[in-house]
């Protein structure tokens, strides 16, 4: 696996691909702090269309990712991913609209766990997934992080000091 990282307005980020598709997004700081692993090799020059994409998604002129990707995890953690790009920029849904549809209406616990293991968050937008009642759950970044994503794509209501 190949890594570098990339500056952001939320603090620089790991990124690592192999073999052409992109594997991981790590956060600097929270639970969804990612490190290399040690047979990872850091190479400046890789995930150049990741950083460019996301760049422009930074600088409010991108609302799609078109990447080659390759998440790892459970079937039932896949099926959640899926449904998570399913959800348009700058619009939210809730644990249990996921749940519902994958068709596992009852299964909301489990949907939060699989969201919160995404390995490509921003990517696949698990940051616009909330609670039922519209508020900020659990975040790999932090909340202060997806109240800046969610503001970013336009959804308002979440105050973040990362604005300040």
């Amino acid at each position: 696996m190949n890594y570098r990282y990339m500056d952001s307005p939320i603090g620089a980020l790991l990124l690592a691909e192999q073999q052409g598709a992109l594997c991981v997004i790590g956060f600097p700081s929270g639970k969804g702090r990612v490190m290399p692993e040690p047979d990872w090799t850091q190479q400046n020059g890789c995930c150049e269309e990741a950083v460019v994409q996301l760049q422009e998604y930074f600088a409010g002129a991108r609302t799609v990712f078109d990447l080659t990707l390759a998440p790892t995890g459970t079937a039932f953690q896949l099926k959640v991913l899926d449904a998570l790009l399913a959800i348009p920029f700058g619009e939210t849904r809730s644990y249990a609209d996921i749940a519902t549809k994958i068709g596992r209406p009852k299964a909301v616990r489990a949907v939060g766990t699989a969201n919160g293991r995404n390995p490509l968050p921003i990517v696949i937008p698990c940051h616009r997934v909330i609670g039922t009642n519209g508020s900020l759950t659990g975040f790999g970044g932090g909340l202060d992080t997806k109240a800046f994503l969610l503001n970013l794509e336009g959804v308002q209501g979440h105050q973040s000091s990362l604005f300040d």
